[in-house]
């Protein structure tokens, strides 16, 4: 019988971070005890889970097995599977969700603590390649957020960038607060078509070049929007399939979480090493993960800084290719 979970469904979104290190202990015990993948994996690698008393000696599951074994904490029927993108011929990701209201409660939450109430919005969703596909997390969660918002213009638009652009000069000329969260290809594609001066609008990468363009640095990318759409500053979000809560980034490419998520680094030639900050490959704590796993060792190259605010420089050489991470830094 599956034991009593570290949080309460609302507990876990008002963690604070001076309870965060106890909670991920917590997590990592009962994932132990109720995930026969994470245990035979920590068993593997001779760790004794009462002996873990830090974030570094927790262990990071390889991101990679979602490709080839269902992650499960406990036995059930998952309510969603979302699947990454990928380029034919890849074996994409698949992440059992037995509660999909934990997803949204930590998307919700996660993107309230850095941008306010989702009411204030106007929510425009650019994603079209994504919206092709059926069990898309990211999509699942711009289209909540969409309703949400509740304002009549909130939507997405696929390749109407006519459209588009009317609906941004006058959102632009009503002051109304408007989040332009979009794959980089089709920002790319707007941007090339259209020059704005956006003043009360948001606009948001999530990567995802798709192989259509040549790739391009993330400076490159930021500095060519910013000056066909006039902003100061272009943010984004880091998410994967494999999550369930996302980072944000107000521009410059450095990435904050939410206090139930954090990132660690570990070294390239020596994946039990890992480290509170500085470079190399990217473990994630997503606690929001509590029916799969919250610990993964990420293909993600990156650095983390003393403030605990982390930015991706690139992917590992021996990862494959997925459709959201084609930029490189």
């Amino acid at each position: 019988m599956i034991q009593q979970t570290p949080f309460s469904a609302d507990g876990l979104f008002e963690l604070t971070d001076k309870d965060f290190i106890s909670g991920a202990i917590q997590t990592f015990r009962f994932q132990y005890d109720n995930n026969p993948l994470y245990r035979s994996f920590t068993d593997t690698l001779g760790i004794q889970p009462d002996r873990v008393l830090t974030l570094p000696e927790i262990p990071f599951l390889p991101v990679s097995l979602f490709k080839t074994h269902p992650v499960r904490t406990g036995d059930f029927i998952p309510e969603i599977v979302f699947e990454s993108s990928g380029t034919t011929g890849l074996v994409t990701s698949r992440h059992e969700v037995r509660d999909l209201s934990v997803y949204r409660n930590s998307f919700t939450a996660g993107f309230e603590r850095f941008y306010g109430p989702v009411g204030e919005w106007c929510v425009i969703g650019l994603l079209p390649a994504y919206l092709e596909r059926s069990h898309s997390s990211l999509v699942l969660m711009v289209h909540e957020l969409i309703g949400q918002s509740g304002h009549r213009d909130s939507g997405f638009y696929l390749y109407d960038h006519e459209a588009l652009y009317a609906v941004l000069q006058q959102l632009e000329r009503q002051g109304q607060k408007t989040l332009l969260i979009g794959v980089t290809f089709a920002l790319l594609d707007f941007a090339e078509k259209y020059a704005m001066s956006l003043r009360h609008t948001v606009v948001m990468e999530t990567g995802g070049m798709k192989g259509r363009r040549r790739e391009i640095t993330r400076n490159e990318l930021h500095d060519y929007l910013k000056e066909r759409l006039g902003v100061s500053s272009i943010h984004a979000e880091y998410g994967m399939t494999e999550l369930l809560s996302q980072a944000y980034s107000y521009g410059n490419g450095l990435f904050a979480c939410p206090p139930w998520m954090r990132a660690l680094v570990r070294r390239e030639d020596d994946p039990l090493d890992v480290m509170i900050q500085g470079e190399g490959l990217l473990n994630i704590i997503d606690l929001a993960n509590i029916w799969s796993c919250s610990f993964l060792a990420t293909e993600d190259i990156g650095r983390i800084g003393p403030d605990r605010r982390f930015e991706v420089s690139g992917r590992a050489d021996n990862s494959d290719v997925r459709g959201c991470s084609l930029l490189v830094a």
